[in-house]
């Protein structure tokens, strides 16, 4: 999954002739990550995502296999849009109703964490902002500056995203979570 994601942020990165030192820099993120990314060694956050598309120039519906949302106030549990990464192990379901872009705050994500991720696939990472999940299904490991944190349903967390850190679920059943974050990654 990450090695197809892996192989189309390389071939962005090559068709505009950039290093990944380059690219690292544009994107704030270190060149090893930017190595380990390209290679499918690691997965990759929607936020990190969000840089390198941002880096690169490219569409943000580029790495998404993502439907056109209606306009909504109201956002319905049986017309959720559902999104994915290539390639990733998380599938997203926008909670974010018909508020401009400009004049969100936060980003309300309902996402799926699909089994068999490893714990030495998920690197910490630090970005702006702030966020705050609730597990609903499963058994979500968060890992905070270094250290593994299991949440089980009922279960939160509330971080200022400056932190490193990232979410994995290492078990064999599915994890659902209910996550908000103040950094814009939808359209």
């Amino acid at each position: 999954m990450e090695k197809e994601l892996g192989r189309q942020i390389k071939q962005l990165r090559l068709e505009q002739g950039l290093t990944m030192k380059e690219l690292g820099k544009r994107a704030n993120l270190s060149t090893g990550y930017i190595s380990l990314l390209e290679r499918g060694l690691s997965s990759i956050s929607l936020t990190s995502l969000q840089k390198i598309t941002e880096a690169l120039g490219a569409n943000r519906n580029y790495f998404f296999q993502m439907p056109p949302s209606p306009a909504r106030k109201v956002v319905r549990g049986y017309d959720l849009t559902v999104f994915k990464l290539k390639g990733s192990h998380y599938i997203y379901h926008s909670l974010i109703g018909d508020v401009p872009e400009k004049e969100r705050q936060m980003e309300p994500t309902l996402v799926t964490l699909l089994p068999g991720m490893e714990r030495n696939d998920i690197l910490p990472f630090a970005h702006e902002g702030e966020e705050f999940g609730f597990v609903l299904e499963g058994v979500l490991t968060f890992i905070i500056e270094d250290k593994n944190y299991d949440l089980n349903p009922g279960d939160s967390l509330h971080i200022p995203s400056t932190l490193p850190h990232n979410w994995a679920n290492l078990t064999n059943k599915l994890v659902k979570l209910l996550y908000v974050n103040t950094a814009k990654v939808f359209l």
